[in-house]
């Protein structure tokens, strides 16, 4: 099996461990040095505990958040993935906004460098703006232009 080949497996183990709330199967596949680049932040997130930080707020916010690759490509220790997301607002308060009981879908395009079996880098780049329309803290773009 090609290098790319099971490159791409540890990408979907890291989403079906996420989607299990599997914390210790998401640490395995994860390096210990792992650094991640997400939207907003002011520098890199350094570590697990780190990425946990950042990602905790989705799983307890939407407690039914599932992700779903569409798309996937990898070329040497690199993997893009296209990632869905779907849940229900009915955890914890989101960025300020309570539960809302609001369904929401949502997406993301990830590039992640795989070494040794274990996710080195993650690039994330989510549809922030369509889930804070989806929940109503921004108006979508018709109510904008009108404005």
């Amino acid at each position: 099996m090609p290098a790319g080949d099971n490159n791409e497996a540890v990408i979907r183990r890291w989403i079906e461990a996420y989607n299990e709330r599997d914390l210790e199967a998401e640490a395995d596949v994860l390096a210990p040095g792992f650094v991640a680049h997400v939207p907003a932040a002011p520098g890199p997130l350094k570590g697990l505990e780190a990425w946990r930080r950042f990602s905790g707020p989705f799983a307890e916010a939407f407690p039914d958040l599932r992700l779903t690759v569409e798309d996937v490509v990898s070329e040497g220790e690199k993997v893009a993935a296209r990632v869905a997301f779907r849940g229900t607002h009915r955890g914890g308060e989101f960025q300020g906004i309570r539960p809302s009981g609001k369904e929401v879908a949502f997406s993301s395009i990830e590039l992640n460098r795989v070494v040794g079996g274990k996710v080195e880098e993650h690039w994330v780049e989510l549809d922030l703006l369509g889930l804070m329309q989806q929940l109503g803290a921004v108006p979508p773009p018709e109510e904008q232009a009108q404005a």
